[in-house]
C-alpha cells in the first residue's frame, strides 16, 4: 500500500493540503483533505483527496478517496443527508429501510 501512495504522489503534479483534522474516536487518527492536480498523470483532471490515517500520517493514509470537483456538491448533499438522517444519536428501528436498495449502489 505504501508503494501505491508513493507512486501516486510521484504521479501527481501538485498535492496541496486544504485541511487536516483529528479523527473522532481515535488516539492519533487524522482526516486529511487535499487538492491534487494531475493525480493519474499528465492531463488528468484535478481531484479532492480525502484520506484517513489511524496513525496520524496524513501523507500515507490507510484509506483514501479521490472526488472529482464535478461531484463535490453531490458528496456534500449526501454527507448532509447522512448527518441529518443518521447523526450521532441515530438509533435504527426495525422498520428502517436501507438507502442502497438500488443494486448498482452500496457496498459488497
Amino acid at each position: 500500500m505504501l508503494q501505491n501512495t508513493q507512486k501516486e504522489l510521484r504521479m501527481a503534479k501538485t498535492h496541496s493540503e486544504i485541511k487536516l483534522f483529528h479523527l473522532h474516536g481515535t488516539k492519533e487518527g487524522v482526516v486529511s483533505v487535499a487538492h491534487i492536480t494531475e493525480p493519474y498523470g499528465p492531463k488528468s483532471e484535478p481531484v479532492v483527496s480525502i484520506g484517513i490515517s489511524l496513525n496520524g500520517n496524513a501523507l500515507n493514509p490507510e484509506w483514501k478517496v479521490h472526488i472529482p470537483y464535478e461531484n463535490i456538491d453531490d458528496l456534500i448533499e449526501a454527507l448532509e443527508l447522512a448527518k441529518k438522517e443518521f447523526g450521532k444519536d441515530y438509533v435504527p428501528n426495525e422498520s428502517a429501510t436501507p438507502l442502497d436498495t438500488d443494486e448498482g449502489t452500496g457496498g459488497d
